[in-house]
């Protein structure tokens, strides 16, 4: 599948559509699972990420550990990105997703499933997720 059909089957639109961040934000933060959310929160890097660092580690590792190695290669690459901007050694964003990662692990394991709530309360227990990750990755930063 290329990237702009990834887009489309993510966000129903193509990509640079009008409605296309709002499809992205409507669908990621009202999914009824964590790992769901991942599905749909920026298709075009998560395209990338799949394609060139998840399914390699996979062919190496476990998915679950290759999920989780792959989160942690984001974070680091957001964290690369500010201490370029910065000029100052800081990672946040690498145990923040790292913490993510292991809580996408963690629900698929216990199959955690809200889908039968409302939109609001979908986007409620997701962004519990994401800021209680950084809330624990603020703490042990490095």
């Amino acid at each position: 599948m290329n990237l702009s059909d990834y887009v489309k089957k993510r966000n129903g639109v193509p990509m640079g559509e009008a409605n296309s961040l709002r499809n992205m934000m409507n669908r990621s933060l009202g999914s009824g699972k964590f790992s769901r959310f991942w599905n749909y929160w920026n298709p075009i890097w998560g395209y990338y990420l799949g394609k060139h660092i998840y399914k390699p580690l996979k062919g190496i590792f476990p998915s679950a550990l290759s999920l989780i190695l792959t989160f942690g290669f984001c974070g680091f690459l957001h964290d690369l990105v500010i201490m370029m901007i910065r000029w100052n050694y800081s990672f946040l964003f690498t145990p923040w997703f790292l913490i993510m990662g292991f809580w996408v692990v963690i629900t698929e394991f216990l199959n955690i499933d809200y889908s039968k709530y409302t939109w609001v309360i979908r986007a409620l227990i997701n962004l519990a997720f994401i800021c209680s990750s950084l809330l624990i990755a603020y703490q042990i930063r490095i």
